[in-house]
Parts: C-alpha cells; sequence; structure tokens
C-alpha cells in the first residue's frame, strides 16, 4: 500500500506541472490536486512507517522521510497559493517532482529484485496511477469552469494511453513469479501459478482494462456536447477501479 500510495503522489504531482495546466485551468484546480497529493504522500509515510522490516528498517526510514518531504512541500505550495504567492508556489510545486523521483528512489531499494527493474516499475505506475487521478479530477473540474476548452482533457486522455503501454511493459519486465524464492510472494496460490505468478497475470489483466476504458474516453472525447466530458469523467471512475486494483496486484511481487 505504501507503494501504491507514493507512485500516486509522485504521477498526480508530476502531471500536474508538467503540463501547460497553469496557463489554462484556474488555480482551484492546482489547490484541489494539491491537497490530494499532500494526503496520498502522508498516507504513503504512514504505511511505509508500518511495516518496517529488521533488515530493511535504515532504507524504509529514508523512504517514509522522503514521503513526509514531499507532504510537507506540497502543503507549503499550497498554502503559497491560498495567500496569492503564486510564482513562488508554481517553483515549489515544480521542485516537489525530483523530490518525488528521489521518494520513489527509495522506495525502489526496499526490493529484493534489481534496482532498475523496481525503480523503472514504480516510475511507470506513477504515470499509470497519476494520469488516472489527474484525469478524473479535470473530468469533473469541467462542472466548475464552463469556459475550459477540451484540449486538457483530450491531452489526459492521451497521456492515460501511453501510460497504459508504459505500465504494461513494466509490469511484464517484472516478471511472473517471485524475486526472492521462499518468501511470502512465492507462496502457491494454485496448482499452476505462485501467488506473486498469479498476482502478476491479474495485474496484466487490469492494466489492458484501463487500456479499453482508456479508448472509451477517447471515443466519448469526439462528441461537440459537453455531455461528451461527463461521460469521460464517468469511464476515468472505471480507470480508477482497474488501475488501482491492477497496481496492488502489481506491487505483489515487492513482497519479501
Amino acid at each position: 500500500m505504501a507503494l501504491v500510495l507514493a507512485e500516486t503522489a509522485a504521477g498526480a504531482a508530476a502531471l500536474l506541472f508538467l503540463q501547460p495546466l497553469w496557463n489554462e485551468v484556474r488555480t482551484g484546480f492546482f489547490s484541489l490536486t494539491g491537497g490530494i497529493v499532500a494526503a496520498l504522500a502522508l498516507g504513503a509515510a504512514g504505511a511505509g512507517a508500518s511495516g518496517y522490516d529488521p533488515a530493511h528498517a535504515s532504507q524504509g526510514r529514508l523512504a517514509v522521510a522522503l514521503s513526509l518531504a514531499v507532504a510537507a512541500s506540497t502543503a507549503l505550495w499550497l498554502i503559497l497559493l491560498l495567500v496569492r504567492v503564486k510564482l513562488p508556489a508554481r517553483l515549489l510545486g515544480f521542485a516537489t517532482i525530483p523530490l518525488s523521483a528521489a521518494m520513489l528512489f527509495a522506495f525502489a531499494r526496499l526490493a529484493d529484485e534489481p534496482l532498475w527493474v523496481s525503480f523503472f516499475q514504480l516510475v511507470a505506475g506513477a504515470l499509470f496511477t497519476g494520469a488516472v487521478l489527474d484525469g478524473l479530477l479535470l473530468g469533473h473540474w469541467y462542472l466548475t469552469d464552463r469556459k475550459l476548452t477540451r484540449g486538457p482533457i483530450n491531452r489526459m486522455a492521451a497521456l492515460l494511453i501511453g501510460a497504459v503501454v508504459v505500465e504494461a511493459a513494466a509490469v511484464i519486465a517484472g516478471g511472473f513469479g517471485s524475486a526472492e524464492p521462499g518468501g511470502a510472494a512465492s507462496a502457491t496460490l494454485n496448482p499452476l501459478l505462485t501467488l506473486a505468478g498469479s498476482a502478476t497475470w491479474i495485474a496484466l489483466g487490469m492494466v489492458l482494462c484501463t487500456g479499453l476504458v482508456a479508448v472509451f474516453i477517447r471515443l466519448a472525447l469526439r462528441g461537440t456536447r459537453p455531455t461528451a466530458v461527463q461521460g469521460a469523467t464517468g469511464f476515468f471512475y472505471l480507470a480508477v477501479i482497474t488501475a488501482f486494483t491492477g497496481e496492488l496486484a502489481a506491487k505483489v511481487r515487492f513482497l519479501p
């Protein structure tokens, strides 16, 4: 759970500031998304702190500390935005992106598989869940900003399709067995597959389902009526379910 919360916070923050949204939506959208990012980072810190392992305690404390740093820096730029100090808020928001990357790297070090594989899985998961979360919030924002063009939601739908491809590659790169023979993830779930192997197939299936939902989002947005955005937002709800289920399953391989 700490891994999924951390990567969602990192992905949502990165996609929030790396897109040209600052010049497209009102600052209220940044306040909404930033509040959720801070809560997710705090949740990652809490979940990580509750799962300390004696063999990896020092590395785990670093990951938790970086999660708290992401939450604190996000809260700070939210306060700056609230008092209308926009430029420092935006700069600090950009600074949370490398800080979030460092947080994911610290969590990746806790896995028993090659570092580059685990880090790639977390970065791909961040892009995947971040696109789903930001897309859902953006779809709802159209209800408050009637003059907002279709550009942001169309771009988010395209990002989600790209994220599905990257996430599928990350799931496959992780393999279909436990990283540590004899560990909890290698326990037998059925006569043919280990627990980690079954979880990987479930994760891949959920990723492909999210890809199908992303295609439906693109098709819904072809409509010219305002209800097209509402329909796309409804599909984003389905994407939340499939994406987060897939991520939870994919991270079973990280179990010791």
